[in-house]
């Protein structure tokens, strides 16, 4: 189960900036310097002033200390900052069959190279077509509502992702892109199609090919994160 290195450490956040650092003040008022593992515009998510809570390195050597993972907006809603715990999660409920519709599936390798990418997952099973899983964290909430959206920015490299498993659906084989929300006012997603329209013509595509689209809510703690429940296209 996907864990922190170490006991959160509760601050205020100062900025974000050069996208992986942030200024943070610690609860003594120390001001300090935080890796933020998000490459992402994060939108809605890095408010000035907001509590943020840090995981603390062991390692002496390192040159932040400090790991930011989780922000709490003004509703009291916590956001997963540390986009790599998405496919931690993923990984670990696949593994638990805790995603009903691949739950068939028994054997799971990480980062596949297809063409001249990479795909998060592929899954084989007796008598089953192999299964190529694409795994997208969400965190952007629209203002005042409970719909999440993905991207929150032009993502190239997602219109990549989602031209590709169209023609691997197109091929014959299972093609799934999962949205793995990071967010606890998330209920149910969307296509960010008022921000990248391009991305939003290329996954209609690929799904008119056969891509299945799930979206799965993450459940957080101060210690631990994991997958939750299914959460509906917005209507």
């Amino acid at each position: 189960m996907p864990k922190y290195t170490s006991a959160l450490v509760k601050a205020t956040l100062i900025k974000r900036y050069k996208r992986f650092l942030a200024d943070v003040s610690l609860a003594n008022g120390e001001r300090v310097t935080v890796h933020c593992p998000n490459t992402g515009a994060m939108t809605n998510c890095a408010e000035p002033g907001w509590t943020v809570y840090l995981s603390e390195s062991p390692n002496p050597k390192r040159k932040y200390k400090y790991t930011w993972e989780l922000s709490e907006d003004n509703d009291n809603k916590l956001i997963g900052i540390n986009s790599s715990f998405a496919n931690k999660v993923v990984a670990e409920a696949l593994q638990q069959r805790h995603i009903l519709e691949l739950a068939e599936y028994d054997q799971i390798s990480p980062e596949i190279k297809v063409g001249d990418s990479r795909i998060d997952f592929l899954l084989q099973g007796d008598g089953m077509p192999d299964c190529y899983l694409e795994v997208k964290s969400m965190t952007l909430r629209d203002t005042g509502g409970e719909i999440g959206y993905f991207p929150d920015t032009v993502s190239k490299r997602g219109t990549k992702h989602a031209k590709e498993l169209g023609m691997l659906a197109q091929q014959g084989h299972k093609a799934v892109l999962l949205f793995c929300v990071q967010h606890e006012g998330i209920n149910s997603f969307d296509i960010a199609k008022h921000i990248d329209p391009e991305y939003a013509e290329t996954l209609e595509d690929a799904q008119n090919k056969g891509l299945l689209l799930l979206c799965y809510k993450c459940n957080f703690s101060m210690d631990i994160i994991k997958l939750g429940e299914a959460l509906p296209k917005a209507e």
